[in-house]
């Protein structure tokens, strides 16, 4: 999964918990602790020792009806981690031949230094993407174990996926609430050309799991636009590979590049206003991509050490 002496990342978590030490790591499993997170409302699967009886007694009094509310716990052991992958065809531009961000590249790049941070803070790792018609959905094991099968069942051949399968991968994450516990690492690794539903991003934070996004974007075409007015351009179709020629004016050219970086701008603003931390990647180079998660950790320490 990794070359030979490539150093992992430290999953350093963005809030501190009183009780858990600097560098520590909760546990994957809940009832591992005895710091108590938060308390939610009973899903079915949960745990009847995780039941707070007095907070039901009081909840079901004030609504009349039979109301149970569970108890999350953090432990001082590894980590839980989830990745949701976007395999839309956008998503495999522009290739290793063309002198423009490879995303594909990109992506598995992404996906292997998580991998890799996982399994160096002893963590467990989910995984979830959508390809064809359905998500496909991988329950927390070893990050090598697990990022294994991703690779035995993907390949050049799958069927790509549609364009709300964004959506679909992190509604199957939300539908498997109940296995992760407040303060899961959840890493989406997407352009975000296409947004995600604002309410699924309001779900993920009502859950209170640590939520990066990924954001991969090439910096010439994606993130801003060159200057090519009067240039015959040759376009690919992401969805059907079909290539085709546009000719734009200079004043065009323009616009677009607005257009681009206002959009960039946007998105990082809604992650922002959602208290998410994201990973900006120009490049599909392993070491860019290690030291764009580097910074990301180091802005996670600089941020705790002013909330101390």
């Amino acid at each position: 999964m990794s070359p030979a002496g490539e150093r992992p990342f430290a999953l350093v978590p963005r809030r501190r918990f009183v009780g858990v030490r600097f560098g520590q790591h909760r546990s994957p499993r809940r009832g591992q602790g005895d710091e108590v997170a938060g308390t939610r409302p009973y899903r079915p699967g949960d745990r009847p020792t995780w039941i707070d009886w007095p907070a039901s007694a009081r909840l079901s009094a004030a609504r009349g009806t039979d109301e149970f509310v569970v108890r999350e716990f953090f432990a001082d052991t590894a980590p839980l981690v989830t990745l949701a992958v976007d395999r839309r065809p956008p998503m495999e531009l522009y290739g290793p031949s063309l002198p423009w961000l490879d995303k594909s590249a990109a992506t598995a790049a992404a996906v292997a230094a998580i991998g890799r941070a996982t399994a160096a803070a002893g963590g467990e790792l989910a995984y979830v993407e959508q390809r064809g018609g359905r998500p496909q959905w991988l329950s927390p094991g070893p990050p090598l174990t697990v990022l294994d099968r991703v690779e035995q069942h993907g390949g050049a051949d799958a069927i790509a996926a549609g364009p709300s399968s964004l959506d679909g991968c992190l509604l199957t994450l939300i539908r498997h609430a109940s296995s992760f516990p407040a303060g899961t690492f959840v890493f989406v690794v997407s352009d975000f050309i296409d947004a995600v539903s604002p309410g699924i991003w309001l779900e993920l934070r009502a859950l209170r799991w640590d939520v990066t996004p990924v954001v991969i974007q090439d910096p010439t075409w994606e993130q801003s636009f060159p200057a090519v007015g009067g240039v015959l351009l040759p376009v690919r179709d992401a969805t059907s590979g079909d290539i085709g020629e546009v000719l734009l004016s200079g004043r065009e050219a323009r616009t677009r590049a607005h257009a681009n970086e206002r959009r960039l701008e946007s998105t990082l603003g809604v992650f922002a206003r959602l208290g998410f931390d994201p990973v900006v990647l120009g490049s599909s180079e392993r070491s860019a991509v290690a030291q764009g998660f580097d910074r990301w950790a180091c802005r996670r320490r600089r941020l705790r050490r002013r909330s101390a």
